[in-house]
């Protein structure tokens, strides 16, 4: 089971035993969630192989049928579909090449696993994309391409087109991150900026048949938004890359070659991201092994387990962390006071992933915000506790996951001398939580499917 390390500190930061004990059941609950949702468990689960016959999903492909099995693809679950899937084709896989965060200890002996950058792309992931380009210029039509794919991989798979450099494309990133725009957002300009996502890849894999098996962590799971969809139709345009670039304030002083490309993009002089009409695609298949739902609802199992009256919010929340923050609490203060009308001890589950617009110099993550400001909402319900998380383990550029709250957080921050609306206004969300002990500490979790928030109130 993936495990929250600072578990047992969390649990005493309560300072009531009514708040440490829903401090330790919305704990064990995203503890729950996180390890329904291990990458690797969830690959087994939905591919298996028979004699010749390769099951994904509801697809079946007759391995006899093919020359080679290429293994390839990136992202921040990556490392642990690759193990497993070798585990279960073992000598029947010819080669492989998967782009995986630095650091990512899984083992693999037929797939290389490349260490690469996330979340700012680095050449290390160039060179990786390269090589992961190579296997797939080089397949015909006798070979079986098995790409794996999780949230992250439009990071640590970048290949930046015509004379857009990475430190053009890094900086873009940068600043996209903290501008508050949707993920889908940001993988639509950077489809636009890549000779390999926005189904690229799979052009140049024609006409080898593809099958992608997919962690998702966009909501709604558009396949196309995930790891900016290297093997699947692009339905967005460099127009739409202007526009967002233009919306968010970033279009006027964006690097030359990154408006250049655009530019010419409109007008046809560089083609567009391969669309539904290209035969490339005839041959590609594609199954989502998991996704925000599928935590959410290993949450409400636990939750029912506890003998809390459980409820499912949402599974594709989306908006300002700091807003949803207000709305979650506000539903947990509902239901405290509700006199009966939803029956306590409740814990409730929302899923999805929420944004930040960076404006003060502060350092924090969109969970840590919805935290932040939840607490304020909050303070003085006794009994009632919100804890959200990433479920990769990483929120925002920061060593936590998340963060937990309680009725008496707000309390606690006064009498050190922390005004919780103060570190808000400076977006400085982690800050605040490491000065009071309730960042919530997991480390990298090799899965990824958005983020998870529980309230419990008992």
């Amino acid at each position: 089971m993936i495990q929250i390390k600072n578990k047992d500190k969390l649990v005493e930061n309560g300072e009531t035993e009514q708040s440490r004990k829903a401090r330790t059941i919305a704990l064990q609950t995203l503890e729950y969630a996180l390890s329904a949702v291990e990458a690797g468990k969830l690959l087994k689960s939905k591919v298996t192989l028979h004699g010749h016959t390769l099951r994904a999903g509801t697809y079946s492909f007759d391995l006899r049928k093919f020359r080679n099995v290429y293994v390839l693809g990136g992202g921040k679950a990556s490392g642990s579909m690759a193990s497993s899937l070798e585990e279960i084709l073992g000598k029947r896989l010819t080669a492989g090449f998967v782009n995986v965060p630095h650091g990512d200890n899984h083992k693999t002996s037929i797939i290389k696993l490349h260490g690469a950058g996330h979340p700012i792309p680095d050449e290390a992931g160039v060179a990786g994309t390269r090589q992961i380009l190579d296997f797939a210029e080089k397949a015909d039509e006798a070979d079986l391409i098995i790409m794996l794919i999780s949230g992250g991989g439009s990071s640590l798979m970048p290949m930046p087109r015509d004379d857009v450099s990475l430190q053009d494309k890094r900086e873009l990133t940068e600043r996209l991150l903290k501008s508050g725009a949707r993920i889908g957002e940001i993988n639509a300009v950077r489809k636009h900026l890549s000779g390999f996502k926005g189904g690229w890849l799979a052009k140049k894999a024609y006409p080898a048949t593809v099958l992608n098996l997919i962690l998702s962590d966009v909501v709604g799971d558009s396949i196309e938004s995930i790891a900016s969809g290297p093997t699947v139709p692009d339905s967005t345009t460099f127009s739409d890359a202007w526009r967002i670039l233009k919306e968010h304030g970033l279009w006027d002083n964006s690097q030359a070659s990154i408006s250049n490309l655009i530019l010419s993009g409109e007008k046809g002089i560089v083609p567009e991201t391969p669309k539904p009409d290209d035969a490339a695609f005839e041959k590609v298949y594609s199954v989502i092994l998991g996704n925000s739902r599928s935590a959410a609802l290993a949450a409400i199992e636990h939750l029912r387990s506890e003998g809390l009256t459980p409820m499912l919010l949402t599974s594709t929340l989306e908006d300002e962390a700091r807003k949803v923050g207000t709305v979650l609490a506000s539903i947990a203060k509902e239901v405290a006071d509700s006199s009966g009308a939803f029956p306590k001890p409740a814990g409730l589950v929302a899923g999805g992933e929420t944004v930040v617009t960076v404006i003060g110099k502060g350092v924090g993550g969109r969970n840590q915000e919805l935290s932040l400001s939840a607490a304020v909402r909050l303070q003085g319900i006794e009994g009632a506790v919100i804890a959200s998380l990433s479920t990769d383990g990483v929120d925002g550029p920061t060593d936590a996951a998340g963060a937990i709250v309680d009725g008496k957080t707000v309390e606690r921050a006064m009498r050190l001398g922390l005004n919780p609306e103060e570190y808000l206004a400076e977006n400085d969300s982690y800050g605040f939580f490491s000065k009071l002990g309730d960042l919530i500490v997991t480390g990298p979790t090799g899965t990824n499917v958005n983020d998870i928030s529980v309230i419990v109130i008992l």
